[in-house]
């Protein structure tokens, strides 16, 4: 009788610590399905634009087919694509001139709408990168507390306006004051949705480049105004390389932003897919290609329909190599204070 009862005495000594172990796995548990989530929706994502593009390009080979031997895409339904009929549409997706995939035989040639994006993402780089950068070193090196505890946050207050609203701001305000300085200007273009693309990125660059400013130690400050610099001389040659790390990052962070913008160039770029890299013409880009599609006028499964996979397929590649020179960049020149 007195063993069982210090058997029982040693197991309610151990139930606080066995309760406490099973809370810090429950706790544990909890935190890996929540890091998990973010690394299974990215593997959905990449699994299905990977599996629906593969169908696209296989559908695309299909129409070629037909187009060559002059029948209709119905009398091959039943064939067999081969791997190198699949590889050509692929190149010839990646290489073609002409974004048609309503044609017959469609015309699915990408480089029209790569070249929308990349003329929009640069103008609003050209406006963001300076403009940002300017507002980071004045926040973080010349503004008083005070005014920067204002100025922070109403320039935040860019980011947070509804990209609808940026769009119809730069088709009926901006594009008609471009039409003053430049007549040939066209109602819609690259230049107005790109020029209000870089006022809305201006936040990103600006409030992270102000951050890897200010983690800058002031020991660096100190030093270089002891040897006589002045303040704009110690941002610009010491402050400003210091922080140069995460000042890329920010600049990634914009040209990502950019690259995926949608609803200001659906509205204010036109919705033309050209070939060309004057900012003056009507474009379109990536995004607002599938905006369009996804309207609801296009038939599910057809080649049409179909392109909206192998289009954010390529969308994803291009974020994801711009998110690797990110990486390396950051990585190659972070210093370690």
């Amino acid at each position: 009788m007195a063993i069982t009862s210090s058997k029982q005495s040693q197991v309610n000594k151990l139930s606080p610590k066995l309760l406490r172990d099973v809370r810090e796995k429950i706790i544990e548990f909890i935190l890996f399905i929540a890091a998990f989530s973010s690394v299974a929706t990215t593997v959905g994502i990449v699994g299905t634009l990977l599996l629906e593009s593969v169908k696209f390009f296989q559908n695309l080979a299909l129409h070629r087919l037909a187009a060559s031997q002059g029948v209709s895409v119905e009398e091959l339904t039943n064939q067999t694509v081969s791997i190198g009929e699949t590889l050509t549409s692929i190149w010839a997706f990646i290489t073609g001139t002409t974004w048609a995939p309503n044609f017959e035989p469609p015309q699915v040639g990408i480089l029209p709408l790569v070249s929308g994006t990349l003329v929009t993402t640069l103008v609003a780089l050209f406006v963001a990168v300076p403009l940002g950068t300017i507002a980071a070193i004045y926040l973080s090196e010349f503004a008083p507390p005070r005014v920067r505890e204002v100025v922070k946050p109403a320039l935040e207050l860019l980011a947070g306006v509804p990209t609808v609203v940026y769009g119809y701001f730069a088709l009926l305000f901006v594009t008609p004051i471009l039409q003053v300085v430049l007549p040939a200007l066209p109602a819609a273009s690259m230049l107005s949705a790109g020029l209000v693309m870089g006022v809305m990125i201006i936040p990103y660059i600006s409030s992270l480049s102000e951050d890897a400013m200010r983690s800058v130690p002031n020991y660096l400050r100190e030093g270089s105004y002891a040897t006589g610099a002045t303040r704009f001389q110690t941002a610009v040659n010491v402050i400003l390389p210091s922080a140069i790390s995460g000042i890329s990052a920010a600049y990634i962070l914009g040209i990502s932003r950019a690259i995926g913008e949608t609803m200001i160039v659906a509205i204010a770029a036109g919705g033309q897919p050209n070939l060309t890299l004057n900012p003056m013409d009507p474009g379109q880009t990536m995004t607002a290609y599938i905006v369009e599609v996804s309207k609801g006028d296009v038939a599910y499964g057809t080649l049409d329909y179909e392109t909206i996979f192998a289009v954010g397929l390529t969308l994803l590649i291009m974020t994801l190599i711009f998110n690797i020179i990110g990486h390396w960049l950051t990585k190659r020149y972070r210093e370690t204070y």
